[in-house]
């Protein structure tokens, strides 16, 4: 933590102190809550004083009991999961208080704060918003909530392992979504060196999730940069509200019929504390700790990766193979090339021994040539370039390492959050919180990494009333012992035989096995297991699993990349990221300033983005790196024709020191056409600057067969790219293919790339929007929309080759798309009551229009994709079920890993739950893909099958 934040800590805590010292005098509160038809107490119900904060939540036998500075006569408010609320007016005596509820499920009754920042009814808010609340939660099927986030309308997700899946809404769907914005109780949850959140892996834990809102769209006008495909709001219990214990074991399988393993097991233990004190101090704890086995990568399709597409081969068939999930088969090298190179060096070294043994003279292209022909570690290069078909214009590459070899699948998730707040009047709040996570898992980027031991910290101070709210807190990300995939996989080859090495073998092989009559197939495999023999110019291949390779695999991977020394045989494989965010922000509400007669409010926000990787990742091996960023914003709003019509009007403007500033307005609009049926209609804007790779990473991937660099101009100064023009991926390959026509490269299919002189920018969005939500009938409630996107300056990347010296490097840049990119789609939704069956289905169709000219096509999402649901919490007694059908279409996947095709694919999730009153329990037995049939949503990305459960709560 800062030395700012420690110092605010200070005060804070110097100031609860001072008020618990010196608050009023309380009264107690106390009773009992029951079933109103069993006449059962009822434990969990959270007991509150209408417009105070605090409260309790009633034991096993439901009484309930708590110390409060408030005055009779108040409201007593009861709610719990599944039944209505109930207010009690206490005019009187504050013991013995008897309250009954029941149970009752209201359509459209939800009450939504992030649509605009103000509490509102769902069926009221200005734009489209998915809501899970408490109760939900408890009755989901899946083994999480955010797992079950898919069952909402519209949403997507990239699952690229069991703990790490990257949620999406409109189009856009990548790994590690930078165009979605997630938020927990205010912090954004975002890994600052990535700008993006780890899935939940570093997040809430389930036992102490509130609600979950969720924006499809661009919320920038509200929440700043980025989230312009969606925003996600996780709240957090209040341990006033949510008091005393609770805990859930789950234990399970997965890997069933698994062809990579046996089946595995799947535990996680998740725990609850919270207290308060007279209404005025509380504080709670959680914990959550999975343990499982993850998913495996195993596509082994042959990987073109100029083309970036998918083509025909193995190992055996195509010396060139380069396996999606294989790493260290990335390095290709041309045979004629390679037999080239050869000659040169042998070339330059006999001129420089003739020189120094005839004092200075120069021998004769003949004298070159005989010596070329006869020395033995030039001779087959010769003769095979000077035979015509002996050496063909092939590439190679050099074996590589299945995933499952490289990657640490031992998945842990570790995740502790704790809080103190202290009430210090009955409107305002001040609150200390802390979440901090760790675990194991793998990521996809333009690369597979192997997250092992990470943690981000996040840490709040925040004061917040019914008109105000001020808030700091600081994100600490540490990348602990990750480590890229394909640069162990392809350091592990270098450790065994240095490449340079390794290719002449090769080719000098294949060169002798052809000369002895042997088939071109023939002649490769010979080839391939000399150069993979002992010899002098390395070791033998390192077979997985042996002490050889566990050896090489252990020294790579703890080192740092940073640190590698190829001419003295050090290699590292390992990143080391120690970024942090620090955020600052403020909001005034007016409204009630103003008499309500119009709705105001203002906000501002400043956030530093402190880089740290150590030239692991950033370009900031010898300089420091901090990004700054500034915004503010206001919106007011008014109704108008007896309420039927509100109209609200909002703006941002936002400013980050390496971009010009942007205004981001919205403007919507909500109409009551009947009681509990409304018509919205908006007008969003969104935007997002480049993330912080985008502008500063410098980083080696695919087995140093390219260089990913940041698209700022002092970035592609650094590499020269202004002055020394690249070449466009599509015109390199050209180049390369033309040798097979003429037997060289013809140089003149060659074309410049050119780089705006402004580099990289913000993109930016306009979205509009029309939708309808309402109760059709009592029992009825349906959701639709239709929205239009429009993108400008969109984020994309783009391949380029530079001659640099004779030798073409490879880089990625990001740069931003020239025209408009322009998509659009349609969603309904509906929930049906039926006594106690609850019927639900939604069905999402997203569309891209036209592109512009060279722009990588990265939309990534099914045109088609819909979720049923079937479930009643109580189809008998304490006995109930739900079951949710997830179908999407096929689509094709673009990204910087992998791009290929995703077939359709349908998932069951299904549970029955026993609730156990007597001892505050539910027991829970289910499964995800209960059918276990493996799909990926992703290419490149693992499959996943089913994982079957069992889970106990306590208390929920």
């Amino acid at each position: 933590m800062s030395r700012t934040f420690t110092q605010i800590f200070y005060v804070f805590l110097l100031m609860c102190t001072i008020n618990f010292v010196a608050q009023a005098q309380n009264i107690t509160v106390n009773g009992t809550v029951k079933d109103k038809q069993t006449k059962e107490g009822l434990a969990g119900v959270s007991i509150t004083i209408k417009g105070y904060s605090g409260g309790t939540a009633s034991t096993a036998n439901g009484s309930f009991s708590f110390s409060t500075s408030a005055k009779v006569p108040f409201t007593l408010v009861a709610s719990y999961v599944g039944y209505g609320t109930v207010e009690q007016q206490i005019t009187g005596s504050t013991t013995g208080i008897n309250i009954e509820i029941e149970t009752a499920v209201v359509l459209g009754g939800d009450v939504v704060v992030s649509a605009s920042r103000t509490p509102e009814r769902i069926l009221e808010s200005p734009v489209s918003i998915e809501r899970m609340s408490a109760a939900s939660i408890r009755e989901i099927a899946a083994p999480s909530f955010y797992d079950a986030l898919n069952n909402m309308k519209g949403v997507e997700s990239s699952m690229q392992s069991l703990t790490f899946k990257s949620i999406n809404t409109r189009g856009f769907n990548s790994n590690g979504n930078t165009r979605f914005n997630q938020f927990i109780d205010g912090m954004d949850n975002q890994a600052p060196g990535l700008n993006f959140s780890v899935g939940n892996i570093v997040g809430i834990t389930e036992l102490d999730v509130d609600n979950v809102e969720l924006l499809p769209g661009a919320a920038s006008a509200l929440y700043g940069a980025g989230g312009i495909n969606g925003t996600l709001l996780m709240t957090s219990k209040d341990p006033f509200k949510y008091q005393g214990a609770s805990f859930q074991y789950k234990t399970g399988i997965n890997h069933v019929n698994d062809d990579n393993s046996t089946v595995q097991p799947f535990n996680q233990l998740d725990v609850r504390l919270a207290k308060s004190w007279k209404n005025k101090f509380g504080i709670k704890g959680a914990f959550s700790f999975l343990q499982a086995k993850d998913w495996f990568g195993n596509n082994y399709s042959n990987f073109d990766r100029n083309a970036r597409t998918e083509k025909a081969g193995t190992r055996e068939s195509d010396p060139n193979y380069d396996g999606i999930n294989t790493y260290g088969d990335e390095l290709s090298q041309n045979m004629r090339n390679v037999a080239q190179s050869v000659l040169a060096a042998g070339t330059q070294t006999y001129i420089r021994n003739y020189g120094l043994a005839t004092g200075g003279g120069v021998p004769t292209p003949a004298q070159i040539a005989t010596f070329l022909s006869t020395n033995a570690q030039t001779r087959p290069f010769y003769a095979g370039l000077n035979t015509p078909g002996l050496i063909p214009n092939q590439n190679v590459t050099r074996n590589g390492y299945q995933e499952a070899d490289l990657v640490d699948y031992n998945t842990k998730s570790l995740k502790l959050s704790g809080g103190m707040y202290y009430n210090i009047s009955k409107t305002v709040q001040a609150t200390f919180q802390a979440n901090w996570g760790t675990g194991t898992s793998v990521y996809t980027g333009s690369d597979r990494y192997s997250l092992r031991n990470f943690n981000i910290g996040q840490y709040k101070l925040e004061l917040k009333g019914e008109d105000f709210m001020l808030r700091g807190y600081t994100t600490q990300e540490r990348s602990g012992d990750s480590y890229i995939s394909s640069v162990l996989g392809s350091y592990i080859n270098e450790k065994t035989k240095v490449s340079q090495a390794w290719f002449p073998e090769y080719v000098g092989n294949y060169v002798g096995a052809r000369s002895l009559g042997l088939s071109d197939v023939q002649a490769h495999a010979a080839a391939r297991n000399a150069a993979n023999s002992a010899s002098t110019g390395g070791s033998a291949y390192f077979a997985p699993g042996s002490q050889q390779f566990l050896n090489a695999k252990e020294q790579i991977m703890n080192t740092t990349i940073s640190a590698s020394d190829p001419s003295k045989g050090i290699y590292g494989a390992k990143f080391d990221d120690k970024t942090n965010l620090y955020h600052y922000e403020g909001l005034y509400n007016f409204t009630n300033l103003l008499n309500k007669v119009v709705e105001f409010q203002v906000g501002a926000s400043y956030r530093i983005y402190d880089l740290n990787s150590a030239g692991t990742i950033f370009d900031d091996l010898n300089r420091e790196i901090d990004i700054k960023e500034y915004g503010g914003f206001a919106q007011i709003g008014k109704k108008f024709f007896n309420d039927k019509v509100k109209f609200t009007f909002a703006g941002r403007y936002d400013k980050s020191q390496n971009f010009e500033g942007r205004f981001t307005p919205r403007i919507t609009g909500v109409f009551t056409v009947a009681k509990n049926n409304n018509i919205r209609v908006s007008y969003q804007t969104g935007y997002r600057n480049p993330t912080t790779q985008n502008q500063y990473i410098d980083l080696s991937v695919g087995g140093g067969t390219q260089r990913l660099i940041g698209g700022l101009p002092e970035i592609l100064n650094k590499y020269n790219l202004y002055n020394n023009k690249p070449f466009t991926d599509v015109s390199y390959r050209a180049y390369l293919a033309s040798a097979a026509t003429t037997g060289t490269p013809n140089p003149a299919v060659l074309q410049q790339y050119n780089f705006d002189a402004r580099g990289v920018r913000p993109e930016s969005v306009q979205s509009y929007e029309l939708g309808y939500k309402g109760l059709v009938l009592p029992n009825l409630l349906l959701d639709a929309y239709g929205y239009y996107n429009i993108y400008k300056d969109f984020i994309t990347a783009v391949d380029v080759y530079q001659n640099v010296n004779g030798a073409f490097v490879k880089y990625g840049v990001p740069v931003n798309a020239e025209g408009q990119v322009k998509s659009y789609g349609a969603a309904l939704g509906l929930d049906y009551l039926v006594g106690k069956y609850n019927i639900s289905g939604n069905v999402s169709y997203n569309e891209i229009g036209d592109l512009p000219v060279n722009y990588i096509n990265d939309f990534n999402t099914p045109k088609i994709r819909y979720n049923l649901g079937f479930g009643n919490k109580e189809i008998v007694k304490n006995f109930g079920f739900n079951v949710a059908y997830r179908w999407q279409d096929q689509f094709y996947w673009n990204s910087s890993f992998a791009s290929g095709q995703v077939p359709a694919y349908s998932s069951l999730d299904a549970q029955v739950s026993l609730r156990i009153p007597s001892v505050m329990s539910v027991v829970k037995l289910g499964g995800s893909n209960v059918l276990n049939k493996y799909y990926f949503t992703s290419y490149g990305n693992p499959s996943a099958g089913a994982i079957y459960y069992l889970a106990i709560t306590f208390n929920p």
